[in-house]
């Protein structure tokens, strides 16, 4: 089955906690503090996998943590930084936060983002060594990593996709035309959904081509199946009409199809079209179309019974598709790298740094329920002394 939304929760790692140590060696009876810091936390990186074609892996992933930072040691080591989370989608996904807000726009194969930073590590108490604090017996502990909700969605990218009424006899003219090999059935809504095919053409090019579940009227509004679907039209450079020529009314249906295309905008009202007359194994002879619009490029008769105007179509194709691809407009959103650091959801009004009976908290004071939920999260145990402002607390 064809998926092409998603929702995952993204967390960074979390830094690791500074080392509270004070070197201990035969003659040297008091050799300072040598806690090392905490290494940093993992980043979540989204990057593009070229052999991806749709979200469907995420039926199984809905959470990914990226890996803590160590904690530092004695001797003044550094723990290590924590290993970054990677997600792969397919080309043309886009990312959007729980507020709506576009993150990125994946349409490169070379497309990256860093959607959630990893926390800092904690300074060991070696760094709180002065003239008149020579024995620090506390260090800190690392910073929460970044953390998010997102919203993954597809728009397939492709080089021409075929539009048109159910039944009309899209999927059997991408079987036709392509290695794809779609459902073909005598019945409406036989496509539920997208439907890739690769055409070869001369000089070893190939075009990829998409067929969409049909559309009917009132789809932008959201009848029928094919609504769900049009937002993998918006990135086709050409647009396949296809229409039944055994159907009275060929410039009426053209333009029943055209308004809803229109309404949904995005660009389709102007989007070049090649209009395909299919099924012309059923008629005497081959009607004409004749359509005012500038957009038509041009009209194509075909039948998939007898292969008749394949050929023609597959050369349209291949003509009317640029060589290559239209170079990409500079206006942010579709940087093949993209380094998007989301709002934390809550910021760091304070500091908990560890100390040789437990924990001290400096900064502004959280909610009593938010420092337990802090406290819990670093592995506090009954029992351990926690300094807030002017007061020594014993956890229970």
């Amino acid at each position: 089955m064809f998926h092409d939304r998603a929702q995952v929760h993204i967390q960074a790692g979390r830094g690791g906690d500074g080392g509270l140590s004070f070197r201990r060696e035969k003659f040297v009876p008091r050799g300072g503090p040598d806690g090392g810091d905490g290494g940093r936390g993992g980043d979540v990186v989204v990057s593009v996998d070229p052999g991806l074609r749709d979200l469907s892996a995420f039926r199984r992933i809905r959470q990914v943590k990226a890996e803590r930072g160590g904690s530092g040691r004695g001797t003044k080591k550094h723990g290590a930084d924590g290993d970054d989370a990677e997600l792969r989608v397919p080309v043309g996904t886009q990312l959007f936060a729980d507020d709506g807000k576009l993150v990125a726009d994946l349409r490169t194969e070379n497309g990256r983002v860093v959607v959630a930073v990893g926390g800092q590590g904690g300074r060991g108490n070696a760094r709180f060594a002065t003239p008149t604090r020579q024995t620090p017996r506390f260090a800190e502990t690392g910073l929460p990593g970044e953390e998010l909700d997102l919203e993954l969605r597809l728009k397939l990218v492709v080089d021409a996709a075929l539009a048109g009424f159910p039944n009309a006899g899209k999927s059997s003219l991408l079987r036709r035309i392509s290695n794809a090999k779609p459902k073909v059935a005598d019945y409406p809504f036989t496509t539920l959904e997208p439907v890739l095919g690769v055409v070869d053409g001369p000089e070893d090019r190939q075009l990829t081509v998409a067929d969409v579940p049909g559309l009917i009227e009132g789809a932008a509004d959201g009848a029928g199946l094919g609504h769900q679907f049009l937002a993998h039209l918006e990135r086709a450079r050409l647009l396949v009409h296809v229409l039944d020529a055994s159907e009275p009314d060929l410039e009426e249906r053209f333009r029943t199809i055209d308004r809803e295309l229109a309404e949904y905008g995005a660009g389709l009202d102007v989007r070049p079209q090649l209009v395909v007359l299919n099924k012309i194994d059923l008629l005497e002879r081959v009607p004409s179309l004749e359509l005012a619009d500038d957009r038509v490029v041009r009209v194509v008769a075909t039948s998939c019974a007898t292969g008749a105007g394949i050929g023609e179509l597959r050369l349209a194709l291949f003509e009317l598709c640029p060589d290559e691809p239209p170079v990409a407009t500079d206006d942010g959103s579709l940087a093949a790298f993209l380094d998007y650091t989301p709002r934390p959801r809550r910021g760091p009004r304070f500091r908990i740094l560890r100390t040789d009976r437990g924990y001290r908290v400096v900064g502004t004071p959280p909610p009593a329920e938010e420092l337990e939920a802090a406290l819990r999260g670093l592995g506090i145990k009954r029992g351990t002394q926690v300094e807030v402002g002017d007061e020594e607390l014993e956890w229970q």
